[in-house]
């Protein structure tokens, strides 16, 4: 199995941005504890993060035919991408929206996501955990 482990803007700032929100863990940690996840789980993944919204279609796109499950954390692009939306619908890969914080419980703008309609799963408020409960999820672990 190979999974996409998508990120959006500013999450390669992990560790450096907002940590009393997002932790003291880095984009690398993050990398880091999802490799060891899965090769646990017997999977291979692709990381990709970018800070730049075409670049995420791209990356959903080139996963068509290749990939078996996405996570993805869009980041600010949750609340404002219908063409990330429209990406995940058009490739029908498995994907599993993901974020460090609940942003449900933050600004109300936040509490409104695009790309959760395309989703199998949405986990939120689980810290980088979260990617991981992703990772089995699509394993059906």
């Amino acid at each position: 199995m190979r999974i996409l482990i998508l990120n959006g803007p500013n999450l390669n700032m992990l560790g450096v941005r907002e940590p009393e929100i997002y932790g003291h863990e880095t984009y690398d940690d993050l990398c880091s504890m999802l490799q060891k996840e899965a090769d646990a789980l017997g999977v291979s993944l692709e990381f990709y993060q970018s800070n730049h919204e075409g670049a995420l279609v791209d990356a959903i796109q080139r996963a068509y035919g290749v990939m078996d499950g996405i996570v993805i954390n869009p980041g600010a692009y949750t609340h404002t991408s219908v063409a990330l939306l429209d990406a995940v619908k058009a490739v029908g890969i498995p994907t599993v929206e993901v974020h460090i914080s609940d942003p449900d419980t933050r600004e109300p703008f936040r509490a409104v996501s695009y790309i959760r309609s395309a989703c199998v799963e949405t986990i939120k408020g689980r810290g980088m955990r979260g990617y991981a409960d992703a990772l089995r999820f699509l394993c059906g672990k």
